[in-house]
Order: structure tokens, then sequence, then C-alpha cells
């Protein structure tokens, strides 16, 4: 027998930036809600989480894959692209040449998944602002942002500061481009929209 699980719309979600902006950090905390100073070691290949939620009182399955930064592994990486449906492109706040390079991550979002797809810049380590100084304002990251139509937010894994407000929100993003959305084990779609539970309505979140 089908278990509830089995008929949730499923989001797939991808991490991706380069080599040590803190994807993995990030992706555990909001999981697990642990930090894990092991999680600097470079990602080999894919790695993948999964994660429900409930946005706008309606249960999410999502599938959350944290790729690789290394060049290296570029090539396998893109081929993950496909059928998904938010990008959370991330970046470290106290590294200037990290965040140097996201117009190369965006560029490689852009090439790589269709118009709609929800993209979200993640400005990482927010803690280490007040230690050791930031190497990027908030500012410039949301220039950057606005200027590829993306949401934006800065966060701290060791915290937990904000980690759950990107994933929610590219969530809700996804919601209301009304994208086609698997669901269940048989592969269908579901169409998922803000007119389900009202258009401009209060956004309340549940994460199991």
């Amino acid at each position: 027998m089908a278990s509830d699980d089995d008929s949730l719309a499923t989001l797939k979600v991808l991490l991706i930036g380069p080599s040590g902006a803190g994807k993995s950090a990030l992706l555990i905390r909001y999981c697990d809600d642990e930090f894990d100073s092991e999680s600097s070691t470079a990602t080999i290949g894919i790695d993948f989480k999964i994660k429900k939620l409930s946005v706008r009182g309606k249960p999410y399955r999502l599938t959350l894959f944290d790729t690789a930064g290394q060049e290296r592994f570029r090539t396998l990486s893109t081929s993950f692209y496909r059928g998904a449906h938010g990008v959370l492109l991330v970046y470290d706040i106290s590294s200037r040449a990290s965040f140097l390079s996201m117009e190369k991550w965006f560029e490689e979002a852009e090439n790589n998944t269709g118009p709609d797809v929800v993209l979200y810049l993640v400005g990482t380590k927010l803690d280490k602002a007040e230690v050791v100084g930031r190497a990027v304002s908030t500012e410039e990251g949301e220039e950057l942002a606005r200027q590829h139509g993306a949401l934006f937010c800065e966060v701290s894994a060791k915290t937990g500061e904000e980690v759950r407000r990107p994933f929610v929100e590219v969530v809700d993003g996804i919601i209301r481009k009304g994208l086609d959305v698997g669901s269940g084990r048989t592969g269908g779609t579901v169409k998922v929209g803000a007119d389900e539970e009202g258009q401009g309505g209060y956004l309340s979140v549940c994460a199991c």
C-alpha cells in the first residue's frame, strides 16, 4: 500500500557555487539541524538529501542536490540540472573571490535550466562578518541577485541564522510560478500554484 509520502508533490532544488562556499554546511544545518565542521571538506560529485515541508498549507517533498564546486566535476554536475525547479547559488561573504565567481555560476544555471526555474542567491558564513569582517556587502549581493532576477538572503550555517529562509522562499517562488511538479511513485505531475491556497495569502511554513 502506498504511504502518504508517495503522493507528495516533489520539488528538485540544486545547490551550486564554488568549492568552500558552505553549500554542504548549509544543507546539513537545514536538514539535520547540525553544524558539521567536517562538511567543509569538498563534496565529491553529488550529494543529496530529502526534506519535507509545508508551504501555504500544502506539503511538499524537497530533493536537495549538493553539487561539487571543483571544475573537474562540472560535467557530472550539469546533468543534474534536468528537471530542476529551483537553484540556490551559494557564495561565501568573507571571500571576495567566491563572490566574483558567481557570474559564472549564474551563467551555468541559466544555460542549463528553463526560464521559469527559481534562482536564489545565498551569501553564507554570516557569523564570520563580526569576526574577520566582510569581503562582500549585503548591497552587492542584493544587486547581483536583482541583475539576474534572483531572490537573495544571507545565512549562517554555524549559528543557524536564516538557514530555513532560502529553502522556504525558493519553494514559495516555485508555487507562485505554477511549475509542474513530480508527484508520487508513478512519476506523474500535479500543477502547483498560489491559486490553490488563495493568491497573496499569508505564507505559513512547517518544516518537518
